[in-house]
């Protein structure tokens, strides 16, 4: 099936060269010609030849469609999966220490992880000519057309489409460098952002962490906050650690508190140390700095993608693939849905008081269970991370795989404990496995281990599914990240199955609290997922913006936010909550995938119920990388939606509240 391209204008230097070309393949290829030769155009400088040259290489190179033109294809296609796959796992392997906690050789390990063996690769692609065949043959179309047009194209025609997405910029490799360095620099930074807490008080001047204890911030700060809805003494630890956040967002963190030389107790919520305000060195502008590096380093890039000239078309057109208009619709719809009061009310009589800014983290409605008794279920049956990566092909067993994949694919994926967050890494060559990287407590697995690994191992599955199981090479993977990560919430969904400790009830139950903590989840990072977007229009609106100009006005974003979305629920926020997430820092536009993966992971739950999870998984993740919209159609029969979720919290609240 052949692709209808879209309209191209060339000037009076190429016409006669279209006119050679339609001369020798015939008028029925005059559109791809004139597609074809404008791609090149546009791609070709003065250092790789002539206007001569340019007209030699394209009446050389032009392949007609028919046979020959799959026989490119697949030359190309073939070609492509082995240099970014080899680079790929080359890199990986160069980023392991820097990646994982433990056996760290400073200095060594940021050099090894920060080595790119192909550092002009996009340039070579050109100067070797590599990327002009691609462009002369290939369409590269722009977001509409594949939204308008796709669902009629066949895998060739996706794939084509694909090969000639690897070149839509042109990257100087003293960019690509730079890039390298910004974004590792930027990622070690939030990766090492841990705030010692021995000494945090609560507002009864009861210290309860250890000595030597620090959290990672914004997720174990994060966590903890939501560990505390158990204990007697939790609400005012959770303000105290509310308190945290909040000097972590606007940067007044007392810098004896972060070098660990501070003995005073630390009130947090009112930085204050043994009572007196904090005076001296703080941590200051250190986040806002790097997240100027981060926008500094996108306006680099922006003179490189004229059709995508800044970091948010980049982001929604080509990485997620979705308008920006309709991802922010679908937020604002989600935090606007009536069902959210009925949702506040069910929370304020589960807590028995009314709501505070820190309860937008409460998402475990399933049952009461304290730190202690989660520890203790994953102690049984997994005292370790390599416990847990034994015990993979019987876990996919117990959810429903076939021996054969449960054995294919436990066994292709690698259980390590990462320095920094969370993460998973799939392979891009057929000969690879997947790497699952997860936290741990000192002397065991623990609680929050585990339940970050069940997420990680959700990506896992997708990455296997979505490498081995896919039509072809250029098609593996799914469409954005926020596809990945519906399959990374639907699996940690599953995390207290896998332990023996579901809440009882039957699937129905289980279904409408499943609904109820996605929405909560959902609702809770919609929030800073706007407040991105809203600062990244900000910076692009005031390019010269210092960071203290910047941390100002995403604090005034936060405070905004707050207001229209949250306060009617949750009251005034003195910590500017919204503002919390390092992902701004370390992966820049990151936050709405993971509040598009609840709501598609919450499509696809539904669509799963009443059949074969495993073999779902399987069938949905083969369909291969087409955009999210048509990915959905063809998995779930429907397109992407806020209305499935809020539908089904306001039956899960009925059945609830019963």
């Amino acid at each position: 099936m052949t692709i209808s391209p879209n309209p191209v204008h060339l000037d009076s230097a190429t016409q006669s060269l279209v006119d050679a070309l339609v001369a020798s393949h015939g008028t029925a290829e005059r559109e791809r010609i004139e597609r074809g030769v404008a791609q090149v155009s546009e791609a070709w400088r003065d250092e790789d030849g002539t206007q001569r040259d340019l007209a030699e290489f394209c009446m050389a190179r032009f392949v007609a469609q028919g046979p020959q033109l799959t026989r490119l294809l697949a030359r190309i296609e073939g070609a492509l999966e082995q240099v970014h796959g080899h680079l790929y796992e080359m890199r990986r392997t160069l980023r392991r220490h820097s990646d994982l906690a433990g056996d760290e050789f400073p200095g060594i390990d940021d050099m090894l992880a920060t080595f790119d063996p192909a550092p002009d690769l996009s340039e070579q692609m050109y100067r070797q000519m590599l990327g002009f065949v691609v462009l002369l043959n290939f369409p590269r179309e722009p977001l509409a057309a594949m939204l308008e047009q796709g669902a009629s194209w066949d895998s060739e025609a996706w794939a084509r489409v694909r090969i000639a997405q690897h070149f839509t910029a042109r990257i100087p490799k003293e960019l690509a460098d730079e890039s390298r360095r910004i974004n590792h620099a930027c990622q070690q930074w939030v990766a090492g952002f841990h705030i010692p807490v021995g000494t945090l008080v609560d507002s009864t001047g009861a210290r309860w962490f250890e000595k030597d204890r620090a959290l990672l911030t914004h997720w174990i700060v994060r966590e903890e906050i939501k560990g505390q809805y158990n204990d007697s003494a939790g609400v005012t630890r959770q303000r105290a650690l509310a308190g945290v956040l909040a000097r972590a967002i606007d940067g007044s963190i007392p810098t004896t508190v972060m070098d660990r030389t501070n003995t005073l107790d630390w009130d947090a919520q009112h930085n204050t140390l043994d009572g007196n305000p904090v005076r001296g060195d703080i941590m200051g502008l250190a986040r806002y700095e790097r997240w100027i590096e981060q926008f500094a380093l996108a306006q680099k890039y922006d003179r490189h993608y004229p059709q995508y000239p800044t970091a948010i078309a980049r982001k929604f057109e080509l990485a997620r693939e979705m308008p920006q208009s309709h991802v922010e619709q679908l937020l604002t719809d989600l935090l606007d849905h009536p069902v959210r009061k009925d949702l506040a009310a069910f929370l304020r009589t589960r807590l028995g008081r009314a709501l505070e800014p820190f309860d937008i983290y409460y998402d475990d409605i399933a049952e009461s269970r304290p730190a202690s008794e989660l520890n203790a279920a994953v102690r049984t049956l997994f005292p370790d991370e390599k416990a847990f990566e034994r015990a993979l092909p019987q876990i996919l067993r117990s959810l429903g795989f076939t021996p054969a994949d449960a054995d294919f694919l436990g066994s292709r994926i690698r259980v390590e404990i990462a320095r920094g967050s969370g993460h998973a890494m799939r392979p891009l060559l057929l000969e690879y496995g997947a790497w699952l990287r997860t936290g741990r407590l000192k002397d065991e697995f623990g609680w929050d281990g585990f339940d970050t690994a069940m997420h990680e191992l959700g990506h896992n599955l997708e990455q296997l599914c979505s490498t081995f199981f896919a039509p072809r090479s250029s098609l593996r993977g799914v469409p954005n990240t926020a596809c990945t990560e519906a399959f990374a919430f639907l699996y940690q969904s599953l995390a207290k199955r896998v332990l023996g400790i579901e809440p009882e009830g039957g699937a129905q139950r289980a279904f409408a609290i499943d609904s109820v903590q996605t929405m909560l989840a959902a609702t809770q990072i919609a929030g800073p997922s706007l407040l991105e977007l809203h600062v990244w229009r900000w910076l692009y609106a005031n390019p010269s913006a210092t960071a203290a100009e910047l941390r100002t006005e995403v604090l005034a974003i936060a405070d905004r936010l707050w207001t229209r979305f949250y306060q009617r629920d949750f009251g005034p926020d003195p910590y500017r909550l919204l503002g919390a997430y390092q992902h701004m820092i370390g992966h820049p536009l990151y936050l709405a995938d993971y509040t598009l993966g609840h709501v598609m992971s919450h499509q696809i739950r539904s669509f799963m119920q009443g059949k074969d999870i495993a073999a779902e998984t399987r069938r949905i993740t083969s369909i291969g990388r087409l955009t999210p919209q048509l990915w959905m159609q063809r998995a779930v029969a429907g397109v992407i939606s806020a209305k499935p979720l809020a539908q089904d919290t306001a039956t899960a609240l009925t059945l609830l509240t019963r």
